[in-house]
């Protein structure tokens, strides 16, 4: 694959907490146009290498490249200023704030003037409002964020990191929480956004991933033990013996 491909490279990324290697040698790319799944059982690493990825978490060795460029030193702050964008388990929302305030917020942020935000709420409202329809934002855009039911929440939340422009954009399990409607029209989003940037996600519902996956990467035990596109991992034995449950 050419290198001008790649939205995101890693190589040999390792991470120790005392005595336990919670990251062992780990490298795998993500294409320009993929959505690329990280899969494997609890306590794999998965986690922890995405914070590796976005910066919250220096590598005791490996190097990370963004769009062609040597990040590994970089700071949360620049790599986001880079393009990665990142979403998490837990919702990270300001629930004080409405959706078309946080997604504002996000778009601010990323052109390094989120201080006195509240000042230019207004002329950002139009495009919030824009990237909140993308996603079919069925909810009262204006409503503050803690009134919101949880599947709310959690588009705002994606809408957030879609308002920075992403490269790359890193989901940490976009489905956790969600009911099976919610999920389905989740998945739906996502597959709508393939090839307008790199997609690297965290997922434990194996359907959703196999359904919307371009390629799947398998941690096991902080180690990457396969790669490939979905069928590739259906028919891997040892993927099937290590994670899968089947003999």
């Amino acid at each position: 694959m050419s290198a001008d491909l790649q939205a995101l490279r890693l190589q040999g990324l390792s991470k120790r907490f005392g005595a336990l290697q919670v990251t062992r040698d780990v490298s795998l790319d993500v294409r320009a146009d993929e959505i690329h799944a990280l899969i494997g059982p609890n306590g794999a690493g998965k986690s922890t290498l995405m914070a590796q990825i976005a910066g919250q978490l220096a590598p005791d060795g490996g190097r990370v490249w963004l769009q062609g460029v040597d990040v590994t030193r970089w700071t949360p702050h620049r790599r986001a200023r880079h393009g990665l964008a990142r979403t998490f388990q837990i919702s990270s929302v300001f629930r004080s704030m409405s959706a078309q305030e946080n997604v504002a917020l996000a778009q601010r942020a990323r052109r390094g003037q989120a201080s006195a935000w509240r000042r230019f709420a207004a002329s950002l409202a139009g495009g919030a409002s824009s990237v909140l329809s993308q996603m079919h934002f069925a909810a009262d855009p204006t409503a503050r964020a803690a009134t919101l039911d949880y599947g709310a929440v959690r588009q705002i939340e994606l809408a957030m990191g879609l308002a920075t422009a992403p490269k790359v954009l890193l989901l940490d399990e976009p489905l956790a929480g969600l009911s099976a409607a919610e999920a389905e029209q989740a998945v739906g989003l996502l597959a709508s956004l393939r090839g307008r940037f790199g997609m690297l996600l965290i997922e434990h519902d194996i359907n959703a991933v196999f359904s919307i996956a371009d390629r799947i990467t398998v941690l096991v035990a902080g180690a990457v033990i396969a790669t490939g596109t979905p069928d590739q991992i259906r028919a891997d034995e040892g993927v099937r013996r290590a994670y899968l449950g089947e003999p």
